[in-house]
């Protein structure tokens, strides 16, 4: 898979968080619902303007929420404003900043960075207790369509990525391609022959092994196609035992986990790479 799918999609940075108020864990809750999350925090060897820069440039029509109370060596609101003359619409930005600001200073950062700049993020106060942050950003992030065109994050799979069932008592077994919370792709073996499942079949009993985690799920067939290669590409609506779409409650967040590991490491180890060049033609 190319490096342009793998970071396809609306994505929202972090930059330079204070954990106390922000802590790694939301990251994985905001995947849960449809956000694709990323914290940029380490400036020890790429500089934080440089950092913002490759991510920009690399994940276009992504949002960006500055901590600006966090000292980097950065001058934020002169730096805010060249990144936002420079992006234009193409990034979404957003300040966050630690309550307990006079409300001098506070009217005059909204001033500033809402009036002055048009940033379309908000001028955010974090509360002191972070379990209301998490609410504060996620409304943040609802109203600015952080979740992009897809609702779900999917997880694009390596080869070990499996599944099997049984249709018309023959089993069907193949690779999974992509996976989501609610949907999965599938490819059946070319090596075998298995009959034609017309389209909104509902199978049960589908296993799939997914990053070591194998579970059940039944599934209803939404798209079928040929691929360029000859093969059969099947996409998948989970459903849960009550028909509902998803996954079971026991097994979602396991799926949940994977899924963020897959998603963010790849995008994590492109942006990487990036900024490993750009240091070295800057020695």
């Amino acid at each position: 898979m190319d490096a342009k799918t793998e970071i396809e999609g609306r994505k929202t940075f972090f930059i330079a968080p204070d954990l106390t108020f922000f802590p790694e864990s939301y990251l994985e809750e905001f995947l849960a619902r449809g956000y694709e999350s990323y914290i940029i925090k380490d400036f020890r060897f790429y500089p934080m303007e440089e950092q913002v820069r490759i991510i920009s440039e690399t994940c276009p029509d992504s949002i960006f929420f500055f901590f600006i109370d966090s000292e980097v060596g950065v001058d934020w609101p002169r730096f805010i404003k060249y990144f936002q003359t420079k992006n234009g619409e193409k990034a979404l930005i957003g300040v966050l900043y630690a309550k307990g600001k006079p409300d001098d200073q506070k009217s005059a950062l909204e001033r500033y960075y809402l009036f002055d700049l048009g940033i379309q993020c908000g001028c955010i106060e974090l509360e002191y207790k972070k379990e209301k942050n998490f609410a504060i950003i996620d409304r943040v992030m609802y109203a600015n369509q952080a979740c992009g065109r897809r609702k779900n994050v999917r997880a694009i799979c390596d080869s070990t990525s499996k599944a099997y069932f049984s249709y018309n008592d023959v089993v069907i077994r193949g690779t999974v391609s992509d996976i989501s919370l609610s949907h999965f792709s599938f490819v059946p073996d070319p090596n075998f022959t298995f009959p034609a499942i017309p389209l909104y079949t509902k199978i049960d009993g589908m296993t799939i092994s997914f990053k070591g985690y194998r579970f059940v799920t039944s599934g209803n067939l939404v798209i079928q196609r040929e691929l360029d290669n000859g093969k059969i590409l099947q996409v998948f609506l989970m459903l849960k035992n009550n028909g509902q779409p998803g996954l079971e409650p026991d097994i979602a967040p396991k799926v949940s986990q994977r899924i963020y590991q897959v998603v963010t490491d790849k995008v994590k180890e492109i942006l990487l790479e990036k900024c490993k060049r750009w240091k070295q033609e800057n020695l």
